[in-house]
Order: C-alpha cells, then structure tokens, then sequence
C-alpha cells in the first residue's frame, strides 16, 4: 500500500520510527516531512500535504503525526474527500475504517509510544471498509454536509 505520512517537529520522533516500521511492513512511504525536530514546524501544513495525496489517489491512505494528533486531524478533514480520525487505540483505529472508510490516521506523538503507534497503524492499515448499508448510508451523509461547505469537488 501507499502511504503518504507527514508530521510537524512535534511528531518527528514517532514518524520516523513509523516510516521504517512501515518500509519494513512492505509499504511504499510518501515521506512528506518534517525530517527533523530542531526547527518548530506548523501541523497544517503536513496534514494538508498528506490529506491532498490522499485526496488526489497519490497515496491510498495517509498517517499524519504531531504533538497531540488533535490539530493535525482538524486541518486534514479540511481538504475534501479525506476522512481523518485521531486514534490511540486499536478499536477505533479498525472500526473507523471498518464503519466510517477513515482515510489518514492521525497520531499524537506526545501522547502514545512506538510499539502502542504501531498496534494502532496495524489495525487500521489491516481494516477495510465494511460497505454495509448503514454505514455507506452515514458516509454518504458525511459526504454530502462536506459538499455543502465545499467549493472543491469530493470524491
């Protein structure tokens, strides 16, 4: 699979572990920096880039890290036809692909350690949409509120 990942100084640490861990997975990595955490870095511009690879079929999922995963996922649910979810945990990281098609996975990189990053990347790179009714029904929901407020094209 291709993944875009991308994070602010903040989350450099973690995304760096996550990059080779995800080389070694088999994965391609669209490495969209930061590649060092000695220069203060702004998350929306990270989670933008990642969120537009996915968008854009560039990538087929994206995994954006920063300090706490909060701001790195407001910014990407900026850009239309992403659908990020912050998760530190193994349950909502599967069941946010599995119910809500969770495109880019946003991690705080203050907030969770590598082996705990790991398990959740796991999870949710290993979920796959259910396509069950209700759930395309809920997507398509969300979908459409973001068609509204969007000038751009969703997908």
């Amino acid at each position: 699979m291709i993944i875009a990942l991308g994070c602010d100084h903040a989350g450099f640490p973690l995304k760096h572990l996550l990059h080779a861990w995800l080389e070694k997975k088999g994965h391609q990595v669209l490495n969209l920096g930061v590649d060092t955490d000695a220069v203060a870095a702004d998350y929306p511009d990270y989670a933008r880039a990642v969120a537009e690879n996915v968008a854009a079929g560039k990538a087929e999922r994206g995994i954006v890290v920063c300090g706490s995963g909060v701001g790195a996922t407001v910014a990407a649910n900026k850009v239309p036809g992403v659908r990020a979810g912050m998760c530190h945990d193994t349950f909502s990281a599967r069941q946010g692909v599995e119910d809500d098609d969770v495109n880019v996975l946003c991690l705080g990189g203050r907030v969770i350690g590598c082996e705990l990053a790991y398990e959740v990347a796991a999870a949710w790179l290993n979920a796959k949409f259910s396509g069950l009714d209700r759930h395309r029904r809920r997507k398509d929901k969300v979908t459409a509120i973001e068609r509204a407020y969007s000038k751009e094209a969703v997908k």
